[in-house]
């Protein structure tokens, strides 16, 4: 089975202290047929603070120091690991839709091989893995639920990213961490709408492992909507761990394959120089 991981955090990402000189040794240790480094970067808080007096939420910024950080050493590494390790830089773009005019400047590097497009807050609210979901009604549930995916929808319409990752990443901290389980499947309509934007801009969705190993229990998103996107018309899937340390690169990525694979594709997707490639699964 070919395996590729196309989603990982190092040292250049806030929430991970993982050294990128172990993690591209470890991903080549594990002969993996393409690995992405894809840090994090937020649209809306690319710059300092100061620019964001209103901001009351997460209070991390600079991203776009971290996004320089991050391009600049894995295009080196690049040069030094050719002919070992299939190394693509990319980026975990982060909320396009609240910042168009960041997002375009971060899709315009020429360093990038790769841009995942993910939805982690939706605007003037906490990020989905601080919120405190006790407090929460089922009707606040679905009315949060409701306004991610027509937010995601409003990202796939611009669509200016290579894949779509973690669809259902807000499931992770909602049934992972306190147990509640909304019936999301009043929203197909809308992700099949969203699915159908990607599919038009020939664009692709992202298998996430990390609910795997973690209380979820399952891939971002399921196999059901995996397999929904492949009956849409998709044809490009990518699978990525989601690993912000060294020990979780390739985490449940050949469990992602079998997930692909059962949903009916029979290749997996990586990119360079943000163009698919195309290799079977088996």
């Amino acid at each position: 089975m070919n395996l590729i991981d196309c989603h990982t955090h190092t040292q250049f990402s806030v929430d991970s202290e993982a050294d990128i000189n172990e993690c591209i040794n470890r991903a080549a240790q594990l002969g993996l047929a393409a690995f992405a480094v894809t840090d994090h970067c937020e649209c809306n808080r690319w710059f300092s603070k100061d620019h964001y007096p209103d901001e009351t939420t997460y209070q991390y910024f600079d991203f776009g120091r971290d996004f320089e950080n991050s391009l600049s050493a894995v295009t080196k590494l690049k040069v030094l690991f050719s002919g070992k390790l299939n190394l693509i830089c990319g980026i975990e773009m982060g909320q396009a839709t609240h910042d168009f005019e960041i997002a375009e400047k971060i899709v315009a590097d020429k360093r990038l091989d790769f841009v995942l497009g993910s939805m982690h807050q939706l605007p003037k609210t906490e990020d989905f893995c601080f919120i405190d979901y006790s407090q929460f009604s089922m009707d606040d549930i679905y009315a949060l639920c409701e306004k991610y995916f027509t937010e995601i929808y409003k990202l796939c319409k611009w669509g200016k990213f290579d894949i779509l990752s973690h669809l259902t990443y807000f499931m992770r901290y909602m049934k992972g961490g306190y147990g509640i389980e909304p019936d999301i499947s009043r929203f197909d309509d809308i992700i099949a709408d969203s699915f159908r934007e990607l599919i038009i801009k020939d664009k692709g969705i992202e298998i996430n492992t990390s609910g795997l190993r973690q209380n979820y229990g399952d891939t971002f998103p399921s196999l059901k909507y995996v397999r929904l996107f492949r009956d849409l018309g998709g044809e490009i899937v990518s699978v990525g761990s989601d690993s912000h340390t060294v020990q979780y690169i390739g985490s449940g990525v050949d469990k992602g394959a079998e997930i692909a694979f059962a949903a009916g594709f029979t290749r997996l997707c990586f990119f360079k120089e943000r163009k698919p490639v195309f290799i079977d699964i088996n």
